[in-house]
């Protein structure tokens, strides 16, 4: 009893470190407490081991590490792919070709649109390419958003592609192209996340927790007669979960590790898709991307410390017109000139700029007033909760 004991503390434990590394340094996390271990796990211990490494072998373990995270998940590779894939089919062959005697027609059934769906969803996100901004010399994108003056403004070039950047885009270094509004890149579909291919992503974190726990579900169908999990003591106790943890332990020695373990590795790592696909619910919500809530962060972090200005963008291009010249300001917030013009939903006049010194820009001081929360500022992406949902959901 007492290694199986251990193998559920370890499964458990892997999937709450894998939570911690995985989500604390995501920007509403940042200053929790998995904030804070994530920090410890990440960059803390690493920190310490290096130190060790260094002193011992004189820092040769901790290079072939590095080098090893570095190809899995900072080159673009299949490495990531194929083992998430490799590990959804083993588990999937291992409980069906035991369990399928004990399950009857009406519980598997279920299994035939839930099973090929991470593979599909995973397939689409793998392969999607037309959210690749093209490359010099072919003709540029067309353009799907409005700059916001906040966030992204004209008169940005990507100096590696070599393009104008249009709003919401963002260069991945790993697929060494610009990408048209970027989320983020993704090392388990080995590609970056955006327009087109962010509502797949989103259908894999769904799809894939309703298989889990449908699977969890079927082996606790053949594994529940044997067991018997008596009220004796109260649910919120350390009893009742340790005879819940004597429960588990009786049901892979009923169940074995090809029903029972695998029932437990769906139910206990299934919350991590699950998890992930609730903050990406919010992002949605408010009207973000993964890359833009990172900017939000960085502007909120400003406005705390008062560094942080708005304007009007009618008042300003009046003002810039009557100094008869391109300002050096203008030409960096973007008014420099006539933007072209997209059909947008909504419309902001708000323009917002960042000093070091924490005194708006000279000259123009009337024009400029001081704000310090993210609540006095318009989200111009921002379409209300459904309208955004909606425009996740037709790939914009």
């Amino acid at each position: 009893m007492q290694p199986l004991h251990k193998l559920l503390f370890a499964i458990l434990a892997v999937s709450f470190v894998t939570f911690v590394a995985l989500f604390g340094r995501l920007p509403a996390l940042r200053k929790t407490p998995i904030g804070w271990l994530q920090r410890v796990l990440c960059l803390h211990t690493p920190s310490q081991v290096r130190k060790l490494d260094s002193s011992i072998t004189g820092g040769r373990i901790t290079l072939k590490s590095q080098r090893l995270g570095q190809y899995l998940f900072y080159e673009g590779n299949p490495v990531v792919v194929a083992l998430f894939l490799i590990l959804v089919t083993g588990s999937a062959v291992l409980f069906l070709w035991n369990a399928y005697a004990f399950l009857s027609t009406r519980l598997l059934l279920p299994l035939i649109p839930l099973l090929p769906a991470p593979y599909i969803f995973t397939y689409l996100c793998v392969t999607h390419t037309s959210h690749f901004l093209p490359l010099p010399p072919s003709p540029p994108a067309p353009e799907h958003y409005p700059y916001d003056h906040i966030l992204f403004r004209p008169n940005t070039t990507c100096r590696t592609c070599d393009i104008a950047k249009p709003a919401r885009s963002k260069h991945c270094s790993l697929c060494r192209r610009c990408v048209d509004k970027c989320d983020h890149h993704c090392p388990w579909v080995n590609n970056c996340l955006g327009r087109g291919n962010y509502r797949w992503f989103l259908a894999l974190l769904l799809s894939l927790p309703v298989l889990e726990f449908y699977g969890a579900f079927l082996s606790w169908t053949i594994i529940q007669p044997y067991i018997s999990i008596l009220p004796k003591s109260p649910f919120f106790s350390w009893a009742h979960l340790s005879d819940l943890g004597d429960a588990f332990v009786r049901a892979i020695n009923i169940g074995g590790l090809s029903i029972a373990g695998v029932g437990l590795l769906a139910i206990t790592t299934a919350p991590l898709p699950l998890a992930l696909l609730a903050y990406h619910c919010y992002l949605i919500w408010a009207g973000m991307t993964t890359n833009e809530s990172q900017k939000w962060a960085d502007w909120r972090d400003d406005m705390a410390d008062g560094l942080v200005f708005v304007g009007s963008k009618t008042v300003l291009r009046q003002h810039f017109a009557k100094q008869g010249g391109r300002s050096e300001l203008a030409q960096m917030l973007g008014l420099d000139g006539g933007a072209v013009r997209i059909d947008w939903p909504i419309e902001s006049d708000m323009v917002c700029v960042r000093t070091n010194d924490g005194a708006p820009p000279r000259g123009q001081e009337e024009k400029w007033r001081r704000v310090w929360r993210l609540e006095e500022v318009e989200n111009l992406y921002d379409l209300g909760g459904w309208g955004n949902l909606v425009e996740v959901i037709m790939g914009r």
